[in-house]
């Protein structure tokens, strides 16, 4: 489980088909105190770690099945982008986002960015499946980005990024048609769930 915040921006090292998507992700975290099978939220993405070093800086592998490269925007991964990295919650952590498992929905679509005083408004397209669980004020993950829904209009959403969050996350690059991980809130999801029994 994460929080939705963001602790590091790494970077893609290396990307390559091996039976599986396999991705090297360079990373200022204390790798020594990273263990293989570690999950590692990347843009939003639980993946395991099964491999790390520190030569000539620390880093950390991750294999990605088709199935999570056919849900996520992780087949737009190349060398030298950057990415939004969280460790898992551990007992006692501060929860300071929302609950997020790191199991993405499906992909949102940015189709507005602009400056709204010292912040940047953003409108996202959420596919048609997912929109009925996004609401006004509500939590959403975006890129492993734990952000509050400002308003919803049909499918299109919008949220504002401050600017702490542009600084310690990816989102000082985010430009219209840009596909970006998207989990709804859990406690949505089951509650919708439920509703199908009642």
């Amino acid at each position: 489980m994460f929080t939705g915040i963001v602790t590091d921006i790494g970077r893609i090292a290396d990307v390559k088909l091996a039976g599986d998507l396999r991705a090297r992700i360079a990373t200022r975290y204390d790798v020594a105190g990273i263990d293989i099978g570690a999950s590692i939220a990347c843009d939003g993405v639980c993946l395991t770690v099964v491999a790390l070093g520190s030569d000539p800086e620390g880093w950390f592998d991750v294999q990605i099945s088709a199935e999570t490269v056919s849900k996520t925007n992780l087949s737009g991964w190349a060398a030298g982008k950057r990415v939004n990295l969280e460790r898992a919650l551990r007992v006692g952590d501060e929860l300071g986002g929302h609950i997020v498992s790191g199991h993405v929905d499906g992909l949102a679509e940015v189709v507005s960015v602009r400056t709204e005083g010292g912040s940047v408004r953003v409108v996202f397209r959420a596919p048609e499946a997912l929109a009925r669980f996004i609401a006004p004020k509500g939590s959403v993950a975006l890129n492993g980005t734990s952000l509050t829904v400002n308003e919803v209009d049909g499918y299109n959403f919008g949220v504002n990024l401050i600017p702490h969050t542009q600084t310690v996350t990816t989102w000082d690059e985010v430009a219209v048609g840009d596909r970006v991980n998207l989990e709804i809130d859990t406690m949505v999801r089951y509650v919708a769930r439920l509703r199908e029994f009642s």
